[in-house]
């Protein structure tokens, strides 16, 4: 027999070796491998007894999870068994896990999840770095299911790296200390370095940690793997878009949640559903009552006897359903739904003359390769159907097609029985044409009530309330001085955030994400952009320094003498920072500045106003901001801040083109260096960002720190370059600001005006598709999908950078008379998947 991963180890030259006698042949026959597109790792080891991406007989699937759940009672013993907590992980180890801790037998199950839950608290959250999708919420109906002191064993399907299981214990370690966590795993795949980068991790928390595996080994990578794996995705993607390509390659697109369609030689085709199955039929499983469908919020060893005693008859009214004569068999769950299908079709396979095998939908994307020595040989794409929190997607069920199954009986959840599922695009319509019946069986979703028990504290605090967060600073979270910026962020550097720009523009325009919820790539400038910014740099320095001197005068006079400075991240950042450096190099004061994110249409981090209340004055407050565009979170802030006393919602701003506040360094719109650039003028952090599985109603939002970039800085280069100008503007400083003193300084809001005629001039009839001033429309150039350009006619070298970016993107720009900024950038108002300029197709940038 083939193994199921010899064709990518003959492309990319993988070795996946065994540890010990014999152990290569165990790990051959528990993995095979596949192909994804993945940033951090292209190959992927599939499991052959997960029950997840593989079709595989139910008793082997539940046997290894129970088998190594037994392992664990026998290094526990049964006294502290009893006090020990099983943790699976979503979305591929819920089933795993489940089954390890029936084999433990006597303690109670808590899986991971990506489904917020309303009503139900968040008891932690972890980050898995290499995963599709990252984000895992803990979600018990009993906070105090974590609470207790005995072990704490944490089950995953591959130990890899171990970073997942590290984030795991970081986290509930620092809420819940205990003694002893065991790490099960069907595989370890650790390198030596991951082994004893574990046991320091156990040291430092003076915790014991061990370890149980069926099997252990590494995989071997040559140099270039990684690039070589990009490469051959992008062949097979290529390949599947070729038109009358014939079955058997990848999908043209890994994102979009299209229906299967059947494309090139080599590679497995995604077919095309019929409509609505005629021979779908439901069949009422009678589910125990009070038995959860999982151990989403927990499932005790009650529960799990409960079950068992009704699985024989569920199996019997599935087998009344099955066609006559029905060979073969498919019990397809449905993501973190594993544990039910597989616990149904162990006993359907009891019950029938048939082959019955288990495997699950997933939200993973890999590609599919009709090969024998490849794991993954069809897939079926179909939309997600549970309403998710992170916005609608594809989904997938691999090995389905083509595989002969007479019947397949899809097992979901109640939250999920919806009309996306029965849609001619759904999941039923696309199993259709690969069997002669599809059985609809629906588990009652288990929403526990609201515990009115509050959460045990750790042991380090007897507090009721979460500790409040602190700041973080430099140089452990970002490239400025500690004293520049306390940033009232979270850190989410491990966390993969960051999407392609065509793919965020069109989720954001489609309502399927908010522009917050993922970072765009960050820009890597060519050496022509550096000089370009460096140029502008000096020749702007001494404006710049004016209109910091300008406007930190002002505050100083109208608002506070000693007022603290809370730069609105990031634009406003180095904004803040000089008028720091101002206030010190001019009167000797040392402003306290901290960073915190708004986010249009969200509003502000309450828990950093919560924060900046409970150590300052609000009244002593001044937000800060780089520039206006047409005023959009300028009203943003004023809303936000309505439920809050003493704050002042009026922004200083270095530069305020749209006419829409009172404190200001100047109302020209140009060119304001620290725009050209992203991170690395920004102290290496990132956009911020507000996603729910990421922050909790106690969290500051998140970015993240760029470290890898710092080769690239400028940040400093920029303050010091500025700060230098400070002595030679200081007259120009005093003058000006006397004048304003004396002058009407109140919002004209003539930016929005101006934008709103534009919006409907050009038919975009949508305002945030308008981005006025150089700085909004560098950054359209930078992280959106530009349309074209509008530039005042006559504009000079502030629109070189503009001009160059302009040219890179394919994106025309349009000289315009009567323009009340030095230009505007228009997103794509009828944005689709790949569309640049004009005419709608993506430009390579030059």
């Amino acid at each position: 027999m083939v193994w199921s991963g010899t064709w990518v180890a003959e492309r990319l030259g993988v070795e996946l070796v065994g540890e010990g006698a014999g152990e290569g042949g165990a790990l051959t026959d528990l993995l095979g491998m596949a192909l994804r597109r993945n940033p951090k790792r292209a190959h992927l080891l599939v499991s052959n007894v997960l029950g997840k991406h593989v079709p595989q007989r139910p008793s082997r699937v539940y046997g290894a999870g129970f088998a190594l759940g037994q392992d664990v009672r026998r290094l526990l013993g049964d006294e502290t068994a009893a006090r020990a907590v099983v943790l699976g992980y979503a979305e591929t180890a819920t089933g795993l896990g489940h089954s390890v801790a029936d084999g433990v037998a006597l303690a109670p199950y808590l899986h991971s999840t990506r489904r917020p839950v309303d009503g139900v608290a968040t008891a932690g959250g972890f980050e898995e770095s290499h995963s599709h999708a990252t984000s895992h919420l803990l979600l018990p109906r009993d906070p105090e299911l974590l609470a207790g002191t005995g072990p704490l064993v944490l089950v995953d399907d591959e130990f890899s790296t171990g970073n997942t299981v590290l984030n795991t214990i970081r986290d509930l370690h620092a809420r819940y200390p205990r003694d002893w966590y065991v790490i099960v795993a069907l595989v370890d795949m650790r390198s030596a370095d991951d082994r004893g980068r574990l046991e320091e991790f156990a040291r430092e928390i003076g915790a014991r940690v061990d370890l149980i595996a069926m099997a252990s080994g590494t995989v071997r990578l040559p140099e270039g793997v990684l690039r070589k794996g990009v490469e051959l995705v992008a062949r097979f993607e290529e390949a599947a878009a070729v038109p009358g390509a014939v079955a058997g390659d990848a999908p043209a697109s890994w994102a979009a949640p299209v229906s299967a369609s059947a494309t090139a030689p080599g590679s497995a085709p995604e077919r095309v559903p019929a409509s609505t199955p005629t021979t779908c039929v439901r069949v009422e499983l009678g589910w125990p009552v009070g038995v959860p469908d999982g151990g989403r919020h927990g499932f005790l060893p009650a529960h799990r006897a409960a079950l068992e005693g009704a699985l024989p008859g569920m199996a019997a009214r599935t087998a009344e359903a099955l066609p006559a004569g029905a060979r073969r068999v498919l019990v397809l769950g449905f993501e973190e739904l594993m544990y039910a299908p597989l616990r149904l079709a162990e006993a359907l396979d009891a019950v029938v003359d048939a082959e019955v095998r288990s495997s699950t939908t997933t939200r993973s994307p890999v590609l599919a390769v009709d090969d024998p020595g490849y794991a993954i040989r069809t897939r079926i794409t179909f939309p997600a159907h549970d309403s998710p929190a992170d916005g609608p997607g594809p989904r997938f069920a691999y090995n389905v097609a083509g595989a002969g199954f007479d019947a397949v009986v899809v097992v979901v959840d109640s939250t999920a029985d919806t009309p996306e599922l029965h849609a001619p695009d759904g999941l039923l319509a696309g199993l259709a044409p690969h069997t002669d019946r599809v059985i609809l069986a629906v588990v009652p979703s288990y929403v526990p009530e609201p515990s009115t028990q509050p959460a045990r504290p750790t042991r380090a605090s007897e507090r009721q309330e979460p500790p409040m967060p602190e700041p973080l600073r430099g140089p452990a979270f970002s490239s400025y001085a500690p004293e520049d910026c306390g940033w009232l962020l979270q850190d989410l550097s491990d966390v993969e955030l960051e999407a392609p720009t065509e793919e965020r523009e069109e989720a954001i325009q489609s309502g399927g994400a908010h522009y917050a919820e993922s970072l765009p790539v960050e820009y890597q400038p060519s050496a022509h952009y550096q000089e370009l910014f460096k140029s502008a740099l000096d020749t702007s320095a001494a404006r710049i320094a004016r209109a910091v001197g300008t406007v930190t005068e002002t505050v100083l006079a109208e608002r506070s003498p000693r007022p603290v400075l809370v730069s609105l991240a990031r634009a406003g950042t180095p904004v803040g920072v000089l008028m720091r450096r101002w206030a010190q190099h001019r009167h000797g004061l040392d402003l306290p500045h901290y960073a915190v994110s708004i986010v249009r249409g969200r509003g502000i981090d309450e828990t950093a106003l919560r924060w900046l209340a409970a150590h300052h004055d609000p009244a002593d407050i001044v937000f800060v901001d780089g520039w206006t565009g047409k005023g959009a979170i300028t009203r943003e802030l004023a809303q936000a801040l309505e439920g809050f006393d003493g704050f002042n919602p009026e922004i200083a701003v270095l530069a305020d083109p749209g006419g829409c506040v009172r404190t200001y360094g100047t109302r020209e719109d140009f060119l304001i260096p620290s725009a050209c650039l992203n991170s690395t003028v920004s102290g290496l952090i990132s956009r911020t960002v507000l996603r729910s599985d990421l922050v909790g109603p106690d969290d500051f939002h998140g970015a993240k720190f760029y470290r890898e970039l710092a080769g690239d800085d400028v940040s400093g280069h920029f303050l010091d370059t500025v700060a230098a100008r400070f002595d030679e503007v200081a007259d120009d400083v005093d003058a000006e600001v006397k004048e304003l003193l004396a002058a009407d300084r109140a919002p004209t809001w003539e930016g929005w005006a101006a934008v709103e005629r534009i919006s409907e001039e050009y038919g975009i009839h949508d305002v945030n598709l308008v981005k006025p001033g150089v700085g909004e429309t560098t950054r359209v150039l930078l992280r959106r999908v530009p349309w074209k350009i509008l530039a005042k006619r006559g504009a000079g070298p502030d629109l070189d950078h503009v001009r160059l970016l302009a040219e890179q993107r394919g994106v025309p720009v349009e000289e315009v008379d009567g323009l009340p900024y030095t230009c505007v950038g228009l997103i794509h108002p009828q944005y689709t998947r790949g569309a640049t300029g004009t005419n709608g197709k993506a430009v390579t940038a030059k």
